[in-house]
């Protein structure tokens, strides 16, 4: 294998936030580290989620050896059932990460055999790849960084990370590991990005423990904590203050009832017997004596908390004197949905404290002064910052290139770059197909920049269907045409201009001596009305033409 370069390929999370995926190949043999989604943007309307694109995996399904998960979050581990439906491969990953993606695959009936639990320490060997995995302080347990052994030399991967001096549940980053494999020489690390513009340290998850057990002391009615369903380490902090303040825990939302069930389960989250609650006992106690904890931290429409902002939720009713917590920075695009769940829980009499306002949420990830202390330990040759958007993997960067990385061997990559590193030196050598992939109801795929371009479309100018029967042989109207509008002008109260637009889609097919194809009389019809509407009301509707041969 003399010769061979070593090939790193992000599939997703560089320059963007979520669906982190990254390749590492090498000759006939490729692993996989993560496999995530990213909740869709504002402008992607009605999509429900994006996952990386697979394309490249499957010309090369014969190369691939094993997915390793560094841990349990959504932007990590959520795209994991669509990836097991083509891909059979051992999945490696830690016990509570596992245990959060057993409860994804049996949500998509499928099997978990080829799931396989690592312990922080250990390694697993993968064709021409050996990987170690080493414990990270992240904002949930069992979060990992992998050693990537390869015949080149030492890969570093960070996944999500910081220094955390007082942990939640006593997981610390691995520093003297790392400082081993420092002096032992690092070829290539790649590190998390997140929160490179952000100087100094990253405050401890203690500042929300505190937080949590100050608001539970002084609230006298309810305390309700919305977070991410996998932010298990969140969730044990809400019981610890529920404890300490002498409440019971409700839980409901449908992912966090079965997370915590699973981390009960799995011994990772821990409280006395009695602490958690069903429905008729929550509905039995007195406000003061109950904490809740739901999903719905986002904003997303059918999740818990929404639901109780809008007054729907089966068992949960607010009332004056509750307090609401949202223990959880906004994701960029879902900053509307959130707002709008704050203004109605304020407007149903509930006390919301949000991260604005209130310690009630501390980044899972290093600032300057962390990602510097990794960079000196490790010294590596080249550097690959990951997992944020552009302005993050620049930053980053720049910061590496400052702590020692010689001049040029930091590469700032995006999704389906290429870098190639050999004996001699690391370059970027072309991209591979790395688009978003739409997730729609059912659909995987089906949903593409040019639907959502016309969904859009309709969105901001509506549309305007317009019917016209013609003769199979000689192309002339064989009836008046008809125009209907939907989200462009109310059909009763603009039926002369809609009148109007039915004479000039009859106009543009006069004067035909023959029967055209299809095509060209729909062309004719999108044309003279497109140029009439925008003429008549400075808009532009989707002009839907429906020929019919009588």
């Amino acid at each position: 294998m003399s010769g061979t370069p070593l090939r790193v390929i992000p599939l997703g999370g560089l320059g963007e936030i979520g669906r982190n995926m990254m390749l590492f190949e090498y000759g006939d043999d490729i692993i996989v580290v993560d496999v995530g989604l990213m909740f869709p943007e504002e402008e992607m309307l009605g999509v429900d989620l994006v996952i990386p694109d697979f394309t490249y995996l499957r010309a090369n399904a014969h190369k691939l050896r094993a997915v390793f998960l560094t841990h349990g979050h959504e932007d990590h581990v959520g795209a994991l059932p669509w990836f097991c439906r083509e891909f059979s491969v051992p999945v490696h990953g830690t016990r509570l990460t596992l245990g959060l993606v057993r409860v994804k695959m049996k949500e998509h009936r499928l099997p978990v055999e080829p799931l396989r639990e690592v312990k922080a320490g250990e390694s697993v060997r993968a064709g021409a790849f050996e990987v170690e995995f080493f414990p990270v302080a992240h904002s949930i347990p069992d979060a990992c960084g992998l050693i990537i052994r390869t015949p080149l030399g030492t890969v570093v991967h960070t996944g999500d990370f910081k220094l955390d001096h007082t942990p939640v549940m006593d997981q610390h980053t691995d520093l003297t590991r790392l400082g081993q494999v420092g002096g032992e020489g690092c070829l290539l690390l790649l590190a998390d990005s997140t929160y490179a513009e952000v100087e100094g340290h990253t405050p401890s998850e203690q500042l929300v423990g505190d937080s949590l057990r100050t608001i539970m002391v002084n609230a006298g009615g309810r305390v309700i904590v919305a977070t991410f369903a996998s932010l298990i380490a969140r969730v044990q902090q809400v019981v610890d203050a529920a404890v300490f303040t002498g409440r019971k825990v409700f839980v409901t939302g449908r992912s966090m009832i079965d997370n915590v069930a699973m981390a009960r389960q799995l011994d990772y989250l821990r409280a006395p017997e009695g602490t958690f609650v069903g429905v008729e006992e929550m509905r039995r106690l007195p406000p003061s004596a109950l904490a809740i904890v739901t999903t719905g931290s986002q904003g997303e429409p059918t999740s818990a908390l929404t639901r109780m902002a809008n007054g729907s939720h089966r068992h949960v009713d607010i009332m004056e004197g509750d307090t609401v917590v949202l223990s959880a920075n906004a994701i960029p695009g879902n900053e509307q949905a959130v707002a709008r769940n704050v203004d109605n829980l304020f407007r149903q009499g509930a006390h919301v404290l949000y991260n604005r306002a209130e310690n009630v949420h501390v980044r899972g990830h290093a600032s300057q002064d962390e990602l510097k202390i990794i960079q000196s330990l490790l010294q590596p040759e080249y550097f690959v910052p990951v997992h944020g958007e552009y302005r993050h993997l620049v930053t980053h960067a720049r910061l590496a290139e400052r702590v020692g990385v010689p001049p040029g061997n930091a590469f700032v990559l995006t999704d389906g770059d290429v870098l190639e590193i050999d004996d001699d030196e690391a370059r970027q050598a072309g991209r591979v197909d790395a688009s978003y992939v739409y997730i729609d109801g059912l659909g995987v795929g089906d949903v593409d920049e040019y639907v959502l371009r016309d969904r859009a479309h309709l969105s901001t100018d509506g549309v305007l269907v317009v019917i016209v029967a013609v003769d199979a042989r000689t192309g002339r109207l064989a009836r008046p045409a008809e125009v209907l509008s939907r989200g462009f002008v109310d059909n009763e109260e603009h039926a002369a201009l809609l009148d109007r637009a039915a004479r000039v889609a009859e106009n543009a097919l006069q004067g035909r001596e023959h029967a055209a194809p299809a095509g060209e009389v729909n062309s004719r019809l999108k044309d003279a009305l497109g140029k009439f509407l925008y003429d008549e009301t400075r808009r532009r509707p989707m002009v839907l033409p429906v020929t019919i041969e009588v």
